[in-house]
């Protein structure tokens, strides 16, 4: 049996490509708006409405992703596939639910991405999240922010080298499940900063401050609210979960991607019965 690489149910084409890389610019620039926003004092009192109108424009970006890898690079053995994974990672999610950052939908999310390429783990960030968003009752303004930073992570797992094998490749997802534990945690601090921080606390946003103040500020503010508890408990959690359940989890997903043989064209018998 031989241990190339499965194919990838989402091909990118230049284009998406491309749509997809400028997506996730755009995407981390909204993450990161309270660190360069500088109004005006006449227009200061309208700074808050900022992650209000991101709130807004996430989803439509992240529709424009979705659509523009459908457009031929998906087919109907991906999109099952995707909806299996996204239904598993639903029903994963609540058996933690947060709690002390034990949160068990990222290492899925991690390998999938790991197996099945970038554009197919961006997806998955998203559905993944939106599925069990509605089981566990947790829409609301943060959903379409941690869809797009799952996206990221699930992006990120599918642009590891590919040649790596073995236990290289179990450190080498361990040491990704760790770092998108602290990047997910870190982009959802940053975004609700503004807002959980107060008005006149030593961690509060400050429209206009210079940017080495204001990212000092969150900084401390990201540490003793999120880095030091819920993101190291997550990064524990995508550890212990990749190096247990890791080499299983890969063998099934790329045995998987290999019985759909998703480079396969679709042909039909036309033999009369």
């Amino acid at each position: 049996m031989t241990d190339s690489p499965p194919p990838r149910p989402v091909r990118l084409t230049p284009r998406p490509a491309l749509v997809l890389t400028v997506a996730s610019l755009l995407g981390l620039a909204m993450f990161c708006w309270p660190l360069f926003a500088h109004p005006r004092p006449a227009a200061a009192a309208h700074t808050a409405d900022a992650p209000f109108v991101f709130m807004a424009t996430l989803p439509v970006l992240i529709l424009v992703v979705l659509a523009e890898l459908s457009r031929g690079g998906i087919d109907a053995k991906a999109l099952a596939l995707l909806g299996v994974l996204s239904a598993v990672n639903a029903g994963l999610r609540p058996l933690g639910a947060g709690t002390g950052g034990i949160e068990l939908v990222f290492f899925l999310l991690v390998l999938a991405g790991r197996v099945f390429g970038p554009g197919f783990g961006f997806v998955l960030g998203s559905t993944s999240l939106f599925t069990s968003a509605l089981l566990t009752a947790g829409v609301g303004p943060w959903l379409p922010f941690q869809m797009l930073a799952s996206s990221l992570i699930g992006l990120g797992g599918g642009l590891l080298p590919r040649k790596v094998r073995g236990k290289a490749e179990i450190a080498l997802l361990v040491g990704y499940g760790v770092f998108a534990a602290y990047f997910f945690g870190l982009l959802m601090s940053l975004w609700s900063w503004p807002f959980l921080a107060g008005d006149s606390t030593p961690l509060s946003f400050v429209p206009g401050a210079p940017l080495g103040e204001n990212l000092h500020r969150f900084a401390v503010y990201t540490v003793l609210t999120s880095t030091l508890g819920w993101d190291t408990g997550r990064a524990i959690t995508n550890a212990v979960a990749i190096v247990v359940l890791g080499p299983a989890v890969l063998a099934v997903l790329r045995r998987a991607a290999r019985r759909a043989a998703f480079d396969a064209p679709v042909t039909f018998d036309q033999r009369q019965l």
